[in-house]
């Protein structure tokens, strides 16, 4: 029996095609052409003899092949860059700031596919405000941040946009009479500075009941039952509800995620597309 041989172009088209949803972004994001991605996605399919995606026409889903296999192409994409970057004297570093509101909890996940489009490309996280993330990219600190849009700033590309809410723990209630106990980030946080604008805006009382040095704390109050805040639902572990409804608050808009960057290599572009990718795809669960 002929012994099975696996392009890892073909490999490497096949996981960009699924982590970027599009057989389009997949084929921009390796500088190639659709119809070149689609060959190399039959040719790998064929030598595996089976189908890993299902084509439609807005969007690209995995058959259980393809899903038991993906993990493993993402192993040998690695093991093969992993040997490469071992003698290869092009490492990079690149810097990036990410808003505490935006980076979430698919941080592991956003690193993780980074790392497997290339573990060369040496990469820095930071986390912070956005409004701290854009002076530090204004003093050239950092190369590229992902920041909530910030009043004031026209040059950023948005990315994503996101839903926000009114959440606190269920079963919490507001003590009648009572202002309305906030949770947030401290100041300059954007939003916060939106969600007390809003209130003030509306006639509703409010209170500090907590603030916390980051989204991680302050879902850790609301789900505490120390009050409620203005947040995105995926920051946020199950058991939280909206409340703003109920409580006839101000409707929070649509938030959009902007990627400001001086990045023009190759590399960091592609490593970008993934990122902005895993953002785009999370914001709309």
């Amino acid at each position: 029996m002929k012994d099975t041989v696996l392009s890892l172009d073909a490999v490497r088209a096949f996981v960009n095609i699924v982590d970027l949803g599009s057989f389009t972004r997949a084929a921009e994001n390796l500088d190639t052409t659709q119809s070149a991605m689609s060959l190399k996605l039959k040719r790998l399919e064929e030598a595996l003899g089976c189908g890993l995606v299902a084509r439609t026409p807005r969007s690209v889903q995995l058959t259980a092949q393809g899903a038991a296999f993906l993990d493993r192409a993402r192993e040998l994409l690695e093991a093969h860059d992993r040997a490469i970057a071992v003698v290869s004297q092009q490492r990079r570093r690149m810097t990036i700031g990410i808003s505490d509101h935006v980076a979430g909890p698919e941080l592991p996940t956003l690193i993780s596919r980074m790392n497997t489009q290339d573990p060369a490309l040496l990469i820095e996280i930071r986390i912070g405000t956005s409004g701290e993330l854009l002076q530090s990219f204004d003093r050239r600190e950092l190369d590229t941040v992902i920041v909530r849009f910030h009043v004031g700033r026209s040059d950023g590309k948005t990315i994503a946009e996101e839903k926000f809410g009114w959440y606190a723990a269920d079963g919490w209630h507001r003590r009648p009479g009572e202002p309305l106990p906030l949770v947030t980030m401290p100041e300059p946080c954007g939003v916060r500075s939106m969600a007390c604008r809003l209130l003030d805006e509306a006639g509703i009382a409010w209170t500090d009941a907590f603030v916390g040095g980051g989204v991680t704390t302050v879902a850790a109050a609301v789900m505490a039952r120390v009050g409620i805040a203005a947040i995105a639902k995926r920051m946020l572990p199950a058991g939280a509800v909206d409340l703003g409804p109920r409580l006839k608050l101000p409707d929070l808009p649509r938030l959009p995620i902007v990627v400001h960057t001086r990045e023009k290599d190759d590399r960091a572009r592609r490593a970008l597309d993934i990122l902005s990718h895993v953002f785009r795809d999370t914001t709309k669960r």
